[in-house]
């Protein structure tokens, strides 16, 4: 039983959502990291989607967490920025921090597409 003005427990898929947002929103941040080292202009378009899924991947855990009746909304978003991620990521297959980076995403939206489809 909650007390007044304290929220329900998130749910088990709520909370692996809120989860897989955050370790996305990690590994992408560790990978911009890379991707200033390397340089060059094809790193900088990966940059931009490893911006927006960051962006996107923390407000998404910060909605649910807050339980904000617009979640199911900003899971959508977040599952098609983790998406366009993974496949910027997957332009260099051969460097293992943008292989781990789109895994981490494709995680991550399967989550959020999920969670989209769920009742808040």
């Amino acid at each position: 039983m909650t007390q007044p003005g304290t929220m329900p427990a998130m749910s088990k898929e709520m909370q692996a959502c809120v989860d897989a947002c955050m370790s996305c929103h990690v590994v992408c941040e560790e990978t911009m990291s890379s991707c200033m080292q390397m340089g060059g202009q094809p790193q900088m378009q990966i940059m931009r989607a490893l911006m927006d899924c960051a962006e996107t991947t923390r407000m998404c855990a910060d909605m649910m967490m807050r339980r904000s009746p617009m979640s199911a909304e900003m899971c959508a978003m977040c599952a098609k920025a983790c998406e366009m991620c993974a496949e910027a990521c997957m332009s260099m297959p051969d460097d293992p921090q943008m292989m781990r980076c789109a895994e981490a995403c494709r995680r991550c939206a399967e989550s959020c597409r999920s969670m989209a489809g769920a009742t808040m």
